[in-house]
């Protein structure tokens, strides 16, 4: 029975770990890619806890607007996933190199400024368009579809401490069960003492 049971932990917690890594992964070979949301700026379509399924943009031509896209917005290494409500041709822009974080336009070589497709977005539950607009080449993907409440699951599944909780058990289970192994080996192997009565009825017969 106890074997049995250290047996389940240990199934149990790999099939877990397994599942963890095999989720993303599937994902990834679809070309698609898993994205948490961390607040409220879409409601009602989704909201902070939900996963949302993103395929990645191929060309600047599948971006219409309506299209609910996850993009990084200039200077911030974070992403927001926003409806486009508008797109554009505008000057493509740089970062002044004196430290100011001023942006001007790219010129070509005539001087004239190099115009690049540009979204306009917006969150579902926002009041007004987002500050800035965003170069296409930042979209890093199209959503396809909301698993409500995965967020949470999916955070802890990757975390050190989710990957603590599904690994440590099995192997202290695996290490028990191995010492458990031992001592029935050397019980087995132990020699069986007779009773001193059958001893001495051994010698008288001899």
């Amino acid at each position: 029975m106890t074997s049995t049971a250290l047996w389940t932990v240990v199934v149990v917690g790999v099939l877990a770990y397994l599942t963890s890594l095999a989720v993303p992964l599937w994902f990834q070979a679809q070309g698609e890619r898993l994205l948490i949301v961390t607040s409220g700026s879409m409601a009602p379509q989704f909201v902070a806890g939900d996963v949302v399924v993103l395929r990645s943009v191929s060309d600047a031509s599948e971006l219409k607007p309506d299209l609910v896209v996850a993009f990084q917005p200039v200077g911030s290494p974070h992403l927001v996933t926003h409806r486009i409500v508008s797109l554009h041709l505008l000057p493509a822009m740089e970062e002044v190199r004196d430290g100011s974080g001023r942006m001007e336009p790219i010129l070509d070589e005539a001087g004239e400024p190099i115009l690049q497709p540009y979204i306009r977005t917006q969150g579902d539950a926002n009041a007004s368009p987002d500050a800035n607009a965003t170069p296409v080449e930042r979209v890093r993907g199209v959503l396809l579809q909301v698993h409500h409440g995965w967020g949470s699951v999916l955070a802890w599944a990757t975390s050190a401490q989710g990957r603590a909780v599904m690994l440590v058990p099995p192997l202290l289970a695996l290490a028990t069960l191995e010492v458990l192994s031992v001592l029935e080996g050397r019980r087995r192997a132990a020699p069986v003492r007779r009773p001193a009565e059958d001893r001495r009825v051994d010698a008288f017969v001899e």
